[in-house]
């Protein structure tokens, strides 16, 4: 039994990837700072955050492979501090730090070896810690969700089922604030969420689920049994 990442995984982060980079060097530089769907950033600041995420991501990887262990940032502050200033370089030093940025985290996944992929990284020091087994997973969101995000035309109806299908069962960790359930019609699934016996059944098309179970959006698309959607907090 391997404990690699799943070969899905890596073929979607794969495709996810060549899609996001071809939607970024095809902006028009003046786009770089217009506003994204995020509240304050600018297309310019989910660029460098997508940059960053993959930076941090292979360097905690490379320490793994090292032994050397390493967080993914040396604190929020710092994260955050860094997403703040390269949102606010050139278009052309984005698009080349999001291209290299891609190319380290895939050389890391590559060159890790088979019996590290279970070692355990922090997210900053002394935060929760995640498997590196996870960052495929982890990067695969973060491309999908945050090149939906830029706001320039790529939106959840570009995701693949398999995608969305990932995004919907790994928000079942999340802290709702009622119980509820939700109905895939393309796909005829259902997944619930809370603690509770679910008392409202949310349908739509599975990525306007998932959109919608990351805090994002209006709903459209979607319908309750009760009228109204249940509340969902921003992720």
């Amino acid at each position: 039994m391997t404990s690699s990442p799943a070969a899905t995984q890596l073929e979607l982060l794969a495709a996810a990837n060549q899609r996001l980079i071809r939607t970024v060097d095809a902006l028009d530089d003046a786009v770089f700072g217009a506003p994204s769907l995020l509240p304050d950033w600018t297309v310019g600041h989910v660029v460098a955050h997508l940059a960053l995420n993959g930076e941090a991501l292979a360097g905690a990887l490379e320490g793994v492979t090292t032994g050397a262990a390493r967080p993914m940032y040396a604190s929020q502050e710092d994260r955050d501090g860094d997403i703040a200033e390269l949102g606010t370089a050139s278009p052309g030093d984005l698009r080349s730090r999001l291209m290299a940025s891609t190319e380290l985290f895939d050389r890391e996944v590559r060159d890790l070896p088979e019996d590290r992929w279970t070692t355990t990284i922090e997210r900053t020091p002394g935060r929760p810690a995640f498997s590196a087994r996870s960052t495929v997973l982890m990067r695969l969101r973060e491309v999908e969700i945050h090149h939906a995000d830029l706001g320039v035309g790529y939106t959840s109806a570009d995701w693949s089922p398999e995608f969305s299908v990932i995004v919907i069962e790994t928000m079942d960790k999340r802290d709702f604030p009622t119980s509820f359930r939700v109905l895939a019609r393309d796909l005829a699934q259902s997944w619930s969420y809370g603690d509770d016996d679910p008392t409202t059944t949310v349908t739509g098309d599975s990525h306007a689920l998932a959109w919608w179970l990351t805090g994002r959006g209006d709903g459209a698309g979607l319908t309750s049994d009760r009228g109204e959607l249940p509340a969902v907090p921003a992720w």
